[in-house]
């Protein structure tokens, strides 16, 4: 049975499949790869970024209709699935105004008559990519890519092939050379032969910690870049100062973002007693006003998660908490009729040696944890094996300042939610991944840094 299954989450209905890639169609989407990268790492970059630009147009004005695909085929809300596109489109647009001053040689002083250093592209990248935010997924990564002169074979998941589809669509829309991405629904048992293959030059995925050592120890034999973006249990620290209404409200949107399906969305919400029952009572209170129902409503804030087999994992990872001792104070149950709903949840009295603090949670549930203290929460936020994102929310911004350099992750964000931003670099440290995405350190990532010195 093919991998490449698409379900409406809303109803658990089966839309359609799509047949697994060959080993002969495989070597033909490489050689297709390998052809245009001759071009394309040859070309202007003034031509490289007029196609981003072209990308960034295309992706703006099927938006809307390419929301609508995410919420038909992973359960984002439209209104998200739309802003999501809208954010590949700048981040599009970012990659080209800046690619140039970004890629410049730089002119190192020596005794030669002339020193530099050049970044040339690395040629041909695997992008192993998740269904959580298909769009984005793949332009976080790929709009960098293709500035610095790569092109982009793309192993989408198996979930979401309908997407996988619409970013070929779009590439060919905004007249993008052929081969300079390819598409290919290859098999998880293959992966190591795309990554082994002479043709590929690096690899990027997104996705769990198990998948991002399963890969990076392909390309570790082969001694080929990786770039992994992995699991995040963050953190979401109010201390004692905090403006807890502003705190509850960021809370909430931290958690249900792309219905709780999200790497650096909140996860572990670690307060300081002084404040914990005020903050638990305006999170309760802000949890509440997120409307559940059909993804492609326009009032519709959460959806059903993406597969049945998600929604179970995240309510016997509620079950086992509760059974350890942690209080569900709101939701904890599937919801009722088709689809794989959950309702959001809350649980106060979580701690280490329950899941809902152990392990991440992929859906729409939030874990309380009450500390005594500021030192006692950065130990808090600390104690896990991912460091993706942090948030900390306080009145000082001085104290913020200094605890920001405390906490184990790749990003910290005060009085604010995690999230990842084009002018900025992304990524984790432990066992959140490593390799950046975004920003002039997105940008390098997948170059080849080469000195050149003239006598």
């Amino acid at each position: 049975m093919t991998e490449f299954r698409s379900f409406d989450p809303t109803s658990g209905r089966f839309v359609l499949d799509r047949p697994e890639a060959t080993h002969a169609e495989l070597d033909a989407a490489l050689a297709r790869s390998a052809s245009a990268l001759r071009a394309w790492s040859r070309a202007p970059l003034a031509e490289r970024a007029e196609a981003l630009r072209r990308l960034g147009g295309v992706l703006r004005a099927r938006a809307a209709e390419d929301g609508l695909l995410m919420a038909e085929e992973m359960g984002k809300p439209a209104a998200q699935g739309k802003a999501e596109a809208e954010k590949c489109a700048w981040a599009c647009e970012f990659a080209a105004d800046h690619a140039e001053r970004w890629l410049a040689a730089e002119a190192i002083p020596t005794e030669a008559r002339s020193s530099f250093v050049r970044h040339d592209p690395m040629g041909a990248i695997l992008a192993v990519m998740p269904w959580n935010f298909p769009f984005w997924q793949l332009f976080r990564f790929g709009a960098s890519a293709l500035a610095a002169g790569n092109v982009i074979v793309l192993k989408h998941a198996p979930n979401v092939p309908r997407c996988a589809e619409a970013i070929v669509e779009i590439f060919a829309q905004a007249g993008v050379p052929d081969g300079v991405l390819v598409s290919v629904n290859a098999a998880v048992r293959d992966i190591p032969r795309l990554v082994e293959d002479p043709r590929i030059a690096a690899v990027t995925l997104t996705g769990s910690t198990r998948a991002g050592q399963a890969v990076a120890e392909v390309a570790g034999r082969a001694l080929k870049p990786s770039v992994l973006e992995l699991g995040g249990s963050d953190p979401f620290i109010v201390l004692e100062d905090a403006d807890l209404d502003r705190a509850a409200d960021f809370a909430a949107r931290a958690r249900l973002q792309n219905n709780g399906q999200s790497c650096i969305a909140a996860k572990r919400f670690i307060v300081v007693e002084q404040v914990a029952e005020a903050f638990l009572e305006r999170f309760a209170a802000a949890l509440g006003t997120h409307t559940v129902g059909d993804p492609r409503a326009a009032t519709t804030r959460v959806g059903p998660m993406a597969r049945r087999d998600l929604r179970d994992e995240l309510a016997r990872q509620v079950d086992r908490s509760v059974a350890a001792g942690a209080r569900c104070v709101l939701g904890g149950h599937a919801g009722d009729g088709e689809g794989f709903f959950y309702a959001p949840t809350l649980l106060s009295g979580v701690g280490p040696g329950m899941a809902a603090w152990d392990e991440e949670t992929f859906g729409p549930c939030a874990a309380v944890h009450s500390v005594p203290n500021a030192d006692a929460a950065i130990a808090a936020a600390n104690a896990t094996v991912f460091g993706l994102g942090a948030t900390l929310f306080t009145a000082d911004l001085d104290r913020a300042a200094r605890l920001a350099g405390q906490l184990e992750c790749g990003a910290v964000f005060v009085n604010d939610m995690v999230r990842s931003d084009p002018r900025m670099p992304f990524g984790g440290t432990k066992q959140s991944g490593w390799g950046r995405e975004l920003g002039r350190e997105g940008m390098l990532q997948f170059t080849h840094t080469r000195s050149v010195w003239i006598a």
